[in-house]
């Protein structure tokens, strides 16, 4: 089965975002991924709900909005609004996961955990039957174009045995630093859905680009 390919929005041409998303919806990209940061849970801020708005107003793909933020429970109504399709939170923002998850769910989005490079797969087990897609970080987050992380393969094999073991069905979504070289293997330890950023964006030719990674 062909990888699922995320563009992060975070690395387009924020002067042209219309024409950037058009693009996206004109190439093989099955979601578009937007990276919200606070600036207190990350150390960078991104962008928050009019820019969300703005680029779901002109997206035929749907959203997959990653909230690094503090106290997500606050905004999933309002980046629901906004036109997220898939909602994903971090482990280590949530004092209260499953309740978190309770609630995207109740708003009829996707529910997503993201967890930090620092984070073990194993502390996903009491709620891995919650989830729609489990988004292991390869970098740590807060920047676009930071290196891979080698050790994020033996979690994706480590993530998929538990994803055998409790029978639960939740894509794997690898976030940082993704490109052709490192691609392969993570499709072939476990991997579901490739977020690209400034792989894509800041090469001659996204669409071109997004089909490389698609046709792996």
């Amino acid at each position: 089965m062909a990888p699922r390919i995320a563009p992060s929005i975070l690395a387009a041409d924020f002067g042209n975002i219309q024409q950037e998303v058009a693009m996206l919806n004109a190439s093989q990209a099955d979601y578009i991924h937007v990276d919200i940061m606070d600036g207190i849970f990350v150390p960078n801020i991104s962008f928050g709900v009019p820019v969300t708005e703005a680029i779901h107003r002109h997206a035929q793909k749907p959203l997959d909005v990653h909230l690094m933020i503090q106290q997500p429970d606050l905004y999933l109504e309002t980046f629901r609004n906004a036109g997220a399709e898939i909602i994903t939170v971090h482990y280590e923002a949530c004092t209260h996961l499953h309740r978190t998850l309770q609630a995207i769910k109740k708003l009829g989005a996707k529910a997503g955990v993201a967890i930090n490079p620092h984070t073990p797969v194993e502390f996903l087990r009491d709620v891995i039957d919650e989830l729609d897609l489990v988004c292991v970080m390869s970098v740590n987050p807060g920047f676009g174009g930071q290196r891979f992380i080698e050790n994020t393969y033996s979690k994706v094999l480590r993530l998929k045995d538990l994803l055998t073991s409790k029978d639960a069905k939740a894509l794997i979504e690898i976030d940082g630093g993704v490109n052709l070289q490192n691609a392969p293997l993570l499709l072939e330890t476990g991997a579901d859905i490739l977020v690209a950023g400034s792989f894509v964006f800041t090469s001659s030719d996204p669409i071109a680009t997004i089909a490389e990674l698609k046709s792996l």
